[in-house]
């Protein structure tokens, strides 16, 4: 449908699209489409839903209704996920996190809303920031939209969003808001009805307020990849189906088959001549067979159960292809019996996944900071030049032992390497930017109770926070004129005479 544009004067918004913006609506709604069953198969995987396809060679039609779930998917993506943590933001050549953007952060109340956004683009492959201004509020609006309601164009080659399309409904009615870097048009219908449009907000910022969340992305395709990759998909299907072969194995294991040669039908009947069923006839242990007119007797035998120890040995084998494909221990998927590993050999094992979710810092850093940057623009009308350099400060996907953290900050400590108290050491700990500040003050604290603690002691008195004496010592006998007995002469009159005096 073609709508006809209204004349407006030059200086009001037109309330009708126009035909590129008629276009580009209708391609990203066909793209959304598109997405939204690949999407579909990545949440069924990640949650255990997916439905495999059987061969139909060991297990008979009846069986084609069972369906077992084995959750490495969800383990593949859980195990990154658990090891990004943002901790804050700061400007180049500071150690401490920005008081400003670490506001905006949490009154957007995303550090709880980040992960969420970091979970779907571990899943999706991506997921988007989205920064705008607040209504009732001077710190803008920051906000996590997962791939099924936005899509976005990307500009190749000002590698940013070109134009970006949110969708979603409240019943039978449905909305969408499309960004463009010039403005960001709100837009409404009923059912099939054509859209109309109930807000332009021209902001002429001069770039698309959506900033992705890209995992796995590659130059020639900046929509990203999930961490469920084919080869897992196929992996964890083929588990599935071994599985379920275990399962109507055990059947057989727990009640293994039998067979008879020369039986008739008269021969599972009840005393009444009624037909037994087929377990009344199964869990008969004894069975009572007459011999036939000639004297034959009917051969009963049973077959061998199936041992599920081959099934057990494939299922580890699967589990082997899910780590080395994921850069996972083998003790996060594989049935293992040997001993426990030692603390460092742990940690040689976990070296592909702590240097995985590195990459996800750096390749989800560029959003955040964005977003940072996107955030002080609607705040202060600009980008300051200093914010072009943000820095993400990540909590260490490292879980080293405390006692050789310590160990390795003594170290350095001693070698002069560190200085004691030094930030750098409460980072190395796994102290938040917070925790750090706070610990500063109490060592400034300290430092500072010992200074009065010492001038206190050289006239005298009794130290800083203790009535009385310092413990373990006598008090000297005060002479005429102030001066402490056995001690040099000390004119509290002049300054010059206290450390840090005029």
């Amino acid at each position: 449908m073609t709508v006809v544009p209204v004349a407006f004067a030059p200086s009001l918004p037109s309330l009708s699209l126009s035909d590129e913006e008629q276009d580009l609506l209708a391609r990203l709604q066909q793209r959304f489409l598109t997405d939204l069953s690949h999407l579909d198969t990545l949440d069924a995987y990640y949650e255990g839903r997916q439905r495999m396809t059987s061969l139909g060679i060991a297990l008979p039609p009846e069986l084609a209704g069972l369906r077992t779930a084995i959750g490495w998917p969800q383990l593949v993506v859980d195990a990154v996920h658990e090891r990004l943590d943002v901790e804050g933001f700061r400007y180049p050549g500071t150690e401490e996190a920005d008081g400003t953007m670490w506001e905006v952060w949490q009154r957007n109340d995303l550090d709880s809303e980040a992960p969420h956004g970091f979970l779907d683009a571990l899943v999706h492959g991506r997921s988007h920031i989205v920064v705008g201004s607040a209504e009732d509020s001077d710190v803008p609006l920051v906000t996590v939209e997962s791939a099924r309601n936005l899509v976005y164009e990307w500009d190749a080659r000002k590698r940013a969003v070109r134009a970006a399309l949110q969708l979603y409904t409240d019943g039978d009615d449905q909305f969408a808001t499309l960004f463009l870097p010039d403005q960001t048009i709100e837009l409404s219908r009923d059912g099939a009805a054509p859209w109309q449009i109930d807000n332009r907000d021209q902001h002429r910022v001069g770039w698309t307020p959506v900033l992705p969340l890209v995992n796995r992305a590659r130059v020639h395709d900046r929509h990203g990849k999930s961490e469920i990759t084919p080869v897992i998909r196929d992996v964890t299907d083929a588990a599935c189906r071994a599985m379920l072969r275990m399962e109507v194995g055990a059947e057989f294991f727990s009640t293994p088959q039998r067979y008879m040669v020369g039986a008739s039908m008269q021969d599972f009947v009840d005393a009444d001549g009624n037909a037994k069923t087929a377990w009344e006839t199964y869990i008969g242990r004894f069975l009572m067979l007459e011999p036939d007119a000639d004297g034959e007797r009917p051969e009963v035998g049973q077959f061998s159960a199936a041992d599920p120890s081959a099934h057990t040995r494939v299922l580890e084998f699967y589990g082997r292809r899910v780590a080395e494909e994921a850069g996972l221990p083998l003790t996060y998927v594989a049935l293992s019996s040997d001993n426990p590993s030692s603390a460092d050999a742990i940690r040689m094992s976990t070296d592909r996944l702590v240097q995985r979710a590195k990459r996800k810092h750096r390749a989800f850093e560029g959003a955040l900071e964005g977003a940072m940057r996107a955030a002080l623009a609607f705040q202060k009308g600009s980008i300051p030049d200093q914010a072009q350099l943000i820095e993400t400060i990540w909590r260490k996907p490292e879980i080293p032992t405390p006692a050789a953290t310590t160990d390795a900050v003594v170290k350095q400590i001693e070698a002069g390497y560190l200085a004691p108290g030094s930030d750098l050491a409460g980072e190395a700990f796994g102290y938040t930017p917070l925790q750090r500040q706070r610990a500063e003050r109490e060592r400034k604290k300290a430092a500072g109770a010992d200074a009065l603690n010492a001038i206190m002691q050289r006239v005298g008195a009794a130290p800083a926070g203790q009535p009385g004496q310092a413990p373990g010592t006598a008090q000297k006998p005060v002479q005429p004129g102030g001066n402490v007995a056995g001690t040099q002469s000390l004119d509290l009159r002049s300054r010059h005479d206290i450390p840090g005096g005029g």
